[in-house]
């Protein structure tokens, strides 16, 4: 599938800072059908995007997973970071992805959802229009914003300011960040976007 925006630089951040507290251990490096979570999301990006930085919430982690994860196994250089402020959410975890992207639009993706799928990516990437700062699935017409998924979602570097100042008021919900954005929805359809893409690993009950 080919579309208007294949000539861009396709960027992914892949957030890893949680405390992974209903898991009871860190689920990025978490073995899933013979490899760490993670790894299927790296293997699956291969062919499909320019540039993936990891965030983490330790320097320790960092080492941790540069251990496991080999960068010639990619097609894309791999950026490994450290979150820039720790324990509050995925709000400034995706603040601190943006600042180290070289293109205008990144693919956020959660380390707990190996099941997105080369489709998906193609798919969301083909929908960034200039004129949106987010572009975010979501599951019932009804409502949009309730029902979106913003951990899947498309996201301008522009917005870093808008992030910064939500973060200094406390204000961590991603969906107040969306809320706030000129944001695109796209519909998951189950034909073009399927419901499994965001399936994630919280509990060891899930796996």
């Amino acid at each position: 599938m080919s579309c208007n925006n294949d000539e861009n630089i396709k960027s992914c951040i892949i957030l890893c800072g949680g405390k992974s507290s209903r898991m009871g251990r860190d689920k990025g490096s978490m073995i899933i059908q013979d490899k760490p979570m993670i790894k299927h999301i790296l293997s699956t990006l291969n062919h499909q995007i320019n540039e993936v930085v990891i965030v983490l919430n330790e320097q320790s982690r960092i080492g941790k997973y540069r251990e496991f994860i080999n960068p010639q196994d990619y097609t894309y250089p791999i950026t490994f970071v450290e979150d820039k402020i720790k324990n509050k959410g995925p709000l400034p975890g995706i603040m601190t992805g943006l600042s180290y992207i070289n293109s205008d639009y990144a693919l956020v993706l959660p380390c707990d959802s190996p099941y997105v799928s080369e489709k998906y990516v193609n798919t969301i990437f083909c929908e960034i229009d200039n004129n949106a700062q987010a572009i975010v699935p979501y599951h019932d017409t009804e409502n949009k914003l309730k029902t979106s998924e913003p951990l899947h979602s498309i996201y301008n570097r522009n917005i870093i300011p808008i992030i910064e100042e939500l973060v200094n008021e406390d204000v961590l919900h991603i969906k107040g960040l969306i809320a706030k954005l000129d944001t695109k929805f796209v519909l998951i359809d189950n034909k073009k976007i399927e419901k499994k893409e965001f399936r994630n690993l919280n509990r060891p009950s899930d796996i």
